[in-house]
């Protein structure tokens, strides 16, 4: 008898937690915007990354409504001192684990502890590519003038200044390329590196999925509103 219940709770237990997950993946999969949103002056580029874990924001470092040099000091991004980069990538994340950990080989339970469970700091990595990269999955969309500035100015906001209005450069990042800043805002569950990118592409009307944590859902839903470029 008392094992028969302990079956009927455990099948209970195993049950729900099946529905939970089910109900996380429909959202996944489900959009936030149904129907026909397009848009007809389509001119300006952006682009997402897909780290497998993390999602970055890939944007040209200049056009003709935005340059990033009038923000940035392009040259002190990374350790290169390159100042000519055609594309620029933003992520935000968790402080301690953007930062210390790089590959699966560097996970350990403390930090992904307090970056799941606890309200921590956070930083925003930036990297400097030259073309789009090749060894991570990109998807580029168009939006027009307007969204695209929206785009620009949000991610313009995610920075913490420090007294003197100025960007607060923590470190070096993976790559020569790259380098972490202080940011905006605390990471948790509830607002994860990919609910950041989320946010920024609905600053540019792009749709994306109710359920915004995991990077391929973001993927997933990535698809122009314009007219004339898909």
């Amino acid at each position: 008898m008392v094992f028969k219940s302990l079956f009927k709770y455990n099948r209970q237990i195993f049950g729900g937690i099946l529905i939970i997950i089910s109900l996380f993946l429909i959202a996944a999969f489900t959009p936030r915007k149904w129907g026909n949103y397009s848009q007809k002056a389509c001119d300006y580029q952006i682009c997402v990354a897909n780290t497998g874990i993390h999602s970055n924001i890939l944007i040209p470092t200049q056009n003709n409504v935005y340059n990033w040099h009038n923000y940035l000091s392009i040259d002190k991004i990374g350790i290169d001192a390159v100042n000519d980069y055609k594309y620029l990538s933003f992520g935000w994340g968790d402080k301690d684990f953007y930062m210390t950990i790089s590959s699966i080989s560097d996970f350990n339970f403390y930090t992904i502890f307090k970056a799941v469970f606890l309200p921590t700091s956070s930083v925003m990595y930036v990297r400097g590519y030259q073309s789009l990269p090749q060894n991570l999955e990109v998807k580029c969309i168009y939006t027009d003038k307007a969204n695209y500035l929206n785009l620009t100015k949000f991610i313009e906001a995610s920075f913490k200044l420090d007294k003197n209005k100025s960007k607060i450069r923590l470190g070096h990042g993976y790559t020569p390329t790259a380098g972490f800043y202080a940011a905006k805002d605390n990471y948790s569950i509830l607002r994860t590196c990919n609910t950041w990118t989320a946010d920024g592409l609905r600053k540019a009307d792009i749709n994306t999925p109710v359920w915004d944590s995991l990077s391929f859902a973001i993927m997933f839903h990535l698809r122009s509103g314009c007219e004339q470029r898909q």
